[in-house]
């Protein structure tokens, strides 16, 4: 079972990358940078190729990666993830304990503020939970991938119209498409902090963004979705900006969508 790391990266020396993540498995790197360019070269008896682009965008840059990619499992990752020394162990074991499993996520040691991400226990993902997981916790069955046809919208995410929600649109055409995903509970690496290339508070923008994304996530059930959010989170969101006002802004973005 080949493992292969599909790491998202911006103006990085590929290299040295790979050293900060502690790659030890095959590796894609797509490096968004101010040139075009290919580079591969060796750790140990590992392959890492890196693709230089000029262009922005993690959904342009994960599809890259996915265009590549030659493993038989692939694990999306970012440039601030630093994986443990037996991470390919544990995502080997991990496939070969759920033998029916398409896509597995795995655990990070990550700051206190994403902890809403980490698996307590093992269990099938469905429609109602896929939104709480990034994409950089993700391992699929690249031959499942290809079969069902998904990739990554260039509407969302950094470097896009829309600031974030990539990783829920992706996860949840897995799904549609009958790829089978699960939780698993072990931890193979750490994020090492840093500010977010996106958020820059919750302001309209913010609001307006989640409610153009919960079109796209919910359709007809996009308000209700989005009152939930707003009650669950109101207390650190709803700071400068009242509930009332947020759902007014994310009422904007449901409609903005219904039009693209």
């Amino acid at each position: 079972m080949k493992i292969q790391v599909l790491a998202a990266a911006v103006n990085k020396e590929p290299k040295a990358l790979a050293c900060d993540m502690n790659l030890k498995t095959d590796a894609i790197i797509v490096n968004q940078c101010d040139k075009y360019f290919y580079e591969e070269f060796s750790r140990g008896d590992r392959k890492i190729r890196c693709f230089g682009m000029s262009e922005r965008g993690v959904g342009l840059n994960r599809n890259t990666a996915l265009l590549h990619a030659d493993g038989d499992i692939v694990l999306f990752s970012d440039e601030d993830i630093r994986f443990y020394d037996d991470y390919e162990k544990q995502i080997a074991d991990a496939f070969a304990k759920n033998p029916d499993a398409d896509l597995l996520t795995f655990n990070f040691k990550v700051d206190a503020s994403r902890k809403t991400y980490y698996n307590e226990s093992e269990r099938r993902i469905r429609w109602y939970n896929y939104g709480r997981y990034p994409t950089f916790a993700v391992a699929a069955k690249l031959s499942a991938l290809r079969k069902a046809n998904v990739s990554f919208s260039l509407l969302f995410g950094g470097g896009a119209k829309y600031s974030c929600g990539e990783d829920s649109l992706f996860l949840r055409d897995c799904l549609a498409a009958g790829l089978h995903m699960y939780t698993s509970t072990a931890e193979i690496g750490e994020e090492v902090y840093r500010e977010s290339t996106w958020f820059q508070g919750y302001h309209k923008k913010f609001f307006v963004d989640r409610g153009v994304l919960y079109h796209f996530l919910y359709g007809k059930m996009a308000k209700i979705f989005s009152l939930r959010f707003l009650y669950a989170h109101k207390a650190e969101m709803c700071k400068e900006i009242s509930l009332k006002e947020a759902y007014g802004f994310m009422k904007e973005g449901i409609a903005e969508g219904r039009l693209r």
